[in-house]
């Protein structure tokens, strides 16, 4: 079957130059938007109930911006005035470089990873006297406690936000050729709101290993899996797939 609509578990875009918006004037798609999941902060009652105090810390783990937004918010929501000499680790420069948006960036301590917990951690290791604290949502890959664990550093978890399913009822009787993922939550949101839903002819596209495999487990059929050595991209993959799918 041909692909005419795609529908994106993840928010519009915000560059205009986005590779999505490219491919939909490119091969005249109707491509939609919408997160399948959404975050929400928890309440300064809720941190106490994990039994922290922001005052035990002399550093950060930032491994999101969600984690930079949360950690400041939740700070000012508890009185909590963060001291100018915090050290703050971040997993990649892109949450580095958000930072700016609460601290005056060169006047602080600031260490930054090239992408995963493996290349942060090599960073943390020169600082082993720090008390750290790593900002979470209730959701967390294992590997990086168990990287922090390896380190024998002294570091406690905080939980600053929720992934929540978002309600998507109103998609109930809207069809599209493909369903675009990027995590597993997008799979448990997708059967949350649609208990009984079929794949049918609608095609299914993942990003990454554990997304692969939540659908899979689904008994879902994954017709498009990305990255791969040739194909790094989402927007490659589908172009790739439709060019030959609409072919036909």
């Amino acid at each position: 079957m041909k692909v005419k609509t795609i529908l994106v578990s993840q928010p519009v875009p915000t560059a205009e130059n986005s590779p999505y918006f490219e491919l939909k004037d490119k091969l005249k798609l109707g491509i939609d938007f919408r997160p399948f999941i959404h975050v929400e902060g928890v309440t300064p009652r809720e941190v106490r109930h994990q039994k922290i105090d922001f005052n035990d810390f002399t550093a950060v783990i930032l491994t999101s911006r969600n984690a930079v937004d949360h950690y400041f918010r939740i700070a000012e929501e508890m009185r909590f005035d963060v001291p100018i000499d915090m050290k703050y680790f971040c997993l990649s420069e892109a949450v580095a470089f958000y930072l700016q948006r609460y601290i005056v960036y060169r006047k602080r301590k600031i260490y930054v990873g090239t992408r995963t917990i493996a290349d942060l951690s090599k960073v943390i290791k020169k600082h082993k006297n720090e008390n750290f604290l790593l900002l979470t949502s209730d959701k967390l890959k294992p590997t990086i406690p168990a990287k922090l664990n390896e380190l024998k550093i002294k570091w406690s978890r905080v939980i600053l936000y929720k992934t929540v399913v978002s309600d998507l009822s109103d998609l109930k009787t809207v069809f599209y050729d493909v369903l675009v993922f990027f995590s597993p939550s997008g799979i448990e949101s997708l059967y949350k709101n649609f208990p009984d839903f079929k794949q049918n002819e609608t095609r299914i596209a993942v990003y990454g290993k554990t997304t692969k495999i939540a659908a899979e487990k689904a008994g879902l059929n994954c017709d498009i899996t990305v990255p791969t050595p040739r194909v790094p991209s989402m927007t490659m993959a589908l172009e790739n797939y439709i060019r030959k799918a609409n072919k036909r």
